[in-house]
């Protein structure tokens, strides 16, 4: 038996911190785990800007809230889940994804979750396990599921290595480059024909 473990931003969706740095013009939120490896580096450095210019969760979900799926994510999904179960693993938060989850037809979420105060103020972050990524895969894969990833930044590593096929869809040039030994392609045709070469 399969079961396919995809990444959500950048893969399904676009990446919800260059979006509100979009919006809110301010560009270190740019910053994503394209460019930082360390994850924990990376949401002090967000929470610490976050701080700086009183932003709050509403004010990120409402830049969520417009929002969508990437052309062509939702045909992909749909395709992939005819095929085999899909559970998505990603390392953004539960008061961030139901928008996004609503307009792909609620596929298993796998997140981490904020800690907010009264005021909306985003206080902390609490993951839902260090390297949550790749031990859902050795959990799948101690069930006796074979495990199909797909990923594009340094977060998704763990998950990709962990897995008995994976590809690399969309990476950076950087990324790409430090993991030459995982295919990579750039579009759902790409991606929808990478994946028709391991399902059973």
């Amino acid at each position: 038996m399969q079961v396919a473990c995809l990444d959500l931003e950048g893969v399904l969706v676009p990446e919800i911190w260059v979006a509100v740095a979009e919006k809110t013009g301010i560009e270190a939120l740019r910053r994503t785990t394209r460019d930082e490896p360390d994850y924990d580096k990376l949401m002090r450095y967000r929470l610490e800007i976050l701080g700086e210019h009183a932003i709050t969760l509403p004010v990120i979900q409402e830049v969520i809230g417009t929002l969508e799926p990437l052309p062509g994510a939702l045909e992909f999904l749909n395709w992939l889940r005819e095929r085999t179960q899909v559970l998505i693993l990603s390392d953004t938060f539960a008061q961030f994804a139901s928008p996004l989850m609503r307009q792909l037809g609620w596929p298993t979420l796998l997140c981490h979750e904020l800690v907010v105060g009264e005021s909306g103020k985003i206080e902390n972050y609490k993951l839902r396990q260090p390297d949550q990524k790749r031990k859902a895969v050795e959990a799948f894969k101690s069930l006796n599921y074979e495990v199909l990833a797909s990923g594009d930044s340094y977060n998704d590593l763990g998950m990709l290595r962990a897995a008995d096929r994976a590809i690399l869809f969309c990476p950076s040039e950087a990324f790409a480059a430090q993991n030459t030994d995982l295919p990579a392609v750039y579009d759902y045709d790409a991606l929808r024909a990478e994946f028709s070469k391991n399902l059973k």
